[in-house]
């Protein structure tokens, strides 16, 4: 079952998976914010650490500072990702204790 629409303007991936928890093969529903971000970490199976970078005011100095967000999120069978790659990720329901978002598109280049 290929879904034609998620809701998100994305690529849809190549391959096909038979993951439950896929946004676009699966019966996943996407919801909330979408970020783009920096796959740090990719160790265990079907998950992958993402971080992406903000700037912050602070009134008292009148100057911005540097802050990150590092999530971790689901990642599909069909969606071939790497550490170092650039990624499209939104929120969703629960998966487990500390996955609340999924990995939709590999963004193509390479952050640096």
């Amino acid at each position: 079952m290929v879904r034609k629409n998620v809701g998100i303007k994305a690529k849809k991936p190549e391959k096909e998976c038979k993951d439950d928890k896929c946004p676009w093969h699966g019966k996943l529903s996407l919801r909330g914010k979408v970020f783009t971000g920096e796959v740090v970490k990719h160790g265990s199976s079907k998950t992958a650490t993402v971080k992406w970078g903000f700037s912050k005011f602070l009134p008292k100095y009148e100057r911005y500072e540097r802050r990150h967000t590092t999530v971790t999120a689901h990642l599909p069978d069909c969606i071939p990702v790497k550490k170092g790659d650039l990624v499209k990720i939104s929120e969703c329901r629960p998966l487990s204790k500390s996955k609340s978002f999924v990995i939709i598109e590999r963004v193509e280049g390479v952050k640096k």
